[in-house]
């Protein structure tokens, strides 16, 4: 499947790169690792049957939260007088709440799957769909004095957070390419994971799982499996912790990775490749989904996440709406469809301005099929 297209009037290369290189990226390493291809742009709108249940209620993801606020506005400006509140309290415990019937929708930022969705598909009484609405990039950020661009191979950071590399004078990381003429300190490094369940934290656990599999043995999970560093609560409460410290490291949403906290270049083996939409775009053309000719449109990212595509940026993920294909209160049903929809095409284009990547044609497509699908 490919999915590295533009969306909307200005494609994500030419709109979302230059946020995303404010948010850590250099933008000098991006030129020339992109591409420049387009195509069609996909939909900015579509018909909404406005109406049901206000307001929404959705918890979950804290990396899709400024998404789910150009989501609430958007909808808003469309369906006048229709709300949605939504509690950024992690994934794990989003998909809590949903199975118990305490959330219209489940924000997470990796699909339901085996329990969890049986146990989703349960409350629904019908079959529960991941619903993808939000990309965006994952940053390896650092706060470093005097080291503002850092290379990392997936090994050495696999190393880094199972606690196999404990310096920042370590020899291995001086030895990636490009780092050699990086004066870097005799200073332990501060590991800081997510000490809440979390997406994010699944999915680059998952990374690594593909990446460095040789080297991280720990698994993938909702739960930091290191064993090494502190932990912080949410995005903001990771990004805040390294940029009050000199010397720590963590993984966070590409979004936050700025105002102090670095996003590393990654090196799969063609080269360190810079953070930006560019890039992420480029990473997206091994996608697939999981289950495919199914309205649940979880993606199978491991094709990614292993690949050495000359500059594409392959650590990143997507967040899904956790929802049931059929409700049993139709005002919750009509007012779930009305937000996606909005959220799938007038939503988009505004994500780039907050460091995402718009959805692309070719999966907002399936995505409008399968809301449409909602009863």
């Amino acid at each position: 499947m490919k999915i590295m297209r533009p969306l909307g009037a200005v494609g994500i290369v030419a709109s979302a790169a230059l946020v995303l290189a404010a948010c850590g990226s250099d933008p000098a390493a991006n030129s020339g690792s992109g591409s420049n291809s387009s195509a069609p742009a996909a939909t900015g709108t579509a018909q909404v049957d406005c109406g049901g249940k206000s307001p929404l209620s959705g918890e979950g993801s804290t990396a899709q939260n400024n998404a789910v606020e150009i989501f609430k506005q958007q909808y808003g400006k469309k369906c006048q007088g229709q709300q949605v509140n939504y509690t950024a309290s992690g994934s794990g415990k989003g998909i809590a709440q949903f199975n118990a019937s305490q959330a219209d929708f489940g924000g997470t930022d990796s699909p339901a799957k085996d329990a969890d969705l049986e146990a989703a598909t349960k409350r629904c009484g019908a079959p529960a769909w991941n619903i993808p609405l939000v990309v965006g990039p994952v940053a390896v950020g650092y706060h470093l004095s005097g080291v503002d661009k850092l290379t990392l191979t997936p090994q050495v950071v696999a190393k880094i957070f199972n606690g196999g590399i404990k310096n920042w004078n370590d020899p291995a990381i001086k030895a990636v390419k490009g780092n050699e003429s990086l004066s870097l300190p005799d200073k332990p490094i501060q590991v800081v994971s997510r000490s809440d369940e979390s997406g994010t934290t699944d999915n680059f656990q998952k990374y690594l799982g593909a990446a460095a599999k040789d080297v991280w043995t720990q698994g993938a999970g909702k739960k930091f499996n290191g064993g090494v560093g502190n932990g912080a609560q949410g995005s903001n409460g990771v990004a805040s912790t390294v940029k009050s410290q000199d010397g720590a490291i963590t993984y966070v949403e590409g979004a936050f990775a700025k105002d102090g906290v670095t996003a590393a270049l990654i090196d799969s083996g063609s080269g360190g490749v810079a953070l930006s939409a560019e890039n992420v775009a480029k990473s997206l053309d091994a996608a697939k989904f999981a289950h495919e000719g199914s309205n649940d449109l979880a993606l199978d990212l491991n094709a990614i996440y292993s690949s050495n595509v000359p500059g594409a940026y392959p650590l990143l993920l997507t967040t899904y709406e956790l929802v049931c294909s059929k409700y049993s209160n139709p005002d919750v049903a009509k007012a779930i469809k009305a937000f996606l929809t909005v959220s799938a095409t007038e939503g988009q284009q505004p994500l780039s301005a907050k460091g995402y990547v718009p959805i692309p044609q070719s999966l907002q497509d399936k995505v409008l099929t399968a809301v449409k699908a909602i009863s």
